[in-house]
């Protein structure tokens, strides 16, 4: 993993230093020497022979919407998928081949398999698509899984369970599936799905385990692989971050569900119930991240950050173009060197 070479003293990111710095969040970036990158929700992504260079900006997604920017929410990303791919590499290989500066992660160019791998540990939810909601409806086979009876919301499944969707084209929305239809539709063949499902409920389970370590509960997430240029798969994308996946405060959780209260969440859930208090839930454009909002979303971040890693967070020099530019290009001359 890549630290920053000039690191704040412990205990800097208090939020008088995070809003001071909400000016210096990090929209986007352009590199010297490299062609104009592709521009996702979250990274801008340079192509460079066989790799890709992927710049993890402060963009804030949800609703499909860019919300606004979080300083070093990009950087809290980016080296937290550093230390997942780390701690999960034993369990299946991945794209990451270095990380030359906080925000950038340099990765092997595969070919992106057509289906997001959700993986459940609990109950949850209260969309029309969620397993609490259908399973409160009196459904009992939910995305092709049996579910026993009595369980109530929140409550932990009996084991991790994958609920597969297909990646949105066009503007829409992710299509929710079976496992059977992942392979009856030829998105992924049989033994390549039989490896996926395999390795994502491992590294579910190694990051259940390590989330409780730091006090934290790893409700659910997604995963997404690819295909290398010779067949491999590969574990891409990002890790047990908090814009992929839930987390609940551990030491809270029993009393709270005992009393028929919500968990207290550690993700970036309480941003969309802001919006959606506030009558948006995704149509039209967005009004404008408050800064106080910006800031209490760093905040969590980095709590989330440091509670998973066990390691204080080291905001990187700023201003962060200029820092990643040098640092992108001085690892461009030494591999080409």
């Amino acid at each position: 993993m890549a630290f920053p070479e000039k690191s704040q003293p412990a205990g800097i990111v208090t939020e008088e230093f995070l809003a001071h710095h909400l000016d210096h969040a990090l929209a986007q970036v352009e590199i010297p020497g490299l062609d104009a990158p592709e521009r996702g929700k979250v990274r801008d992504i340079f192509r460079h022979d066989d790799r890709l260079i992927l710049v993890t900006t402060d963009r804030l997604s949800a609703f499909d919407r860019i919300l606004g920017l979080v300083p070093f929410k990009g950087q809290v990303l980016n080296q937290l998928s550093a230390f997942w791919f780390e701690q999960t590499a034993d369990l299946i290989s991945n794209h990451l081949l270095a990380v030359p500066d906080p925000n950038v992660s340099v990765v092997r160019r595969c070919e992106p398999l057509p289906v997001e791998v959700v993986v459940r540990g609990y109950i949850t939810g209260v969309t029309q698509t969620a397993l609490w909601y259908r399973y409160s409806q009196g459904e009992r086979t939910i995305y092709g899984i049996d579910f026993p009876e009595g369980l109530r919301k929140n409550d932990p499944l009996p084991e991790p369970i994958i609920t597969p969707t297909t990646k949105a084209r066009d503007g829409g929305h992710d299509e929710r599936i079976t496992s059977a239809e992942v392979v009856e539709r030829g998105l992924v063949d049989e033994e390549s799905w039989s490896q996926i499902c395999q390795a994502a409920v491992a590294i579910f389970r190694r990051g259940q385990e390590i989330a409780r370590r730091g006090g934290l509960i790893l409700v659910d997430t997604k995963y997404e692989f690819g295909r290398t240029p010779d067949g491999q798969i590969v574990l891409i994308d990002e890790v047990h971050t908090p814009d992929s996946s839930r987390f609940w405060l551990a030491e809270s959780y029993a009393d709270r569900h005992a009393a028929g209260q919500e968990p207290e969440n550690f993700d970036k859930e309480f941003i969309r119930l802001y919006y959606a208090e506030r009558g948006y839930r995704g149509d039209g454009e967005p009004f404008p991240m408050p800064p106080e909002l910006a800031v209490q979303a760093a905040r969590r971040y980095i709590q989330v950050y440091e509670m998973l890693t066990g390691t204080r967070f080291m905001p990187g020099e700023l201003p962060a173009p200029a820092r990643i530019v040098r640092n992108v290009q001085a690892w461009l001359a030494a591999s080409t060197g």
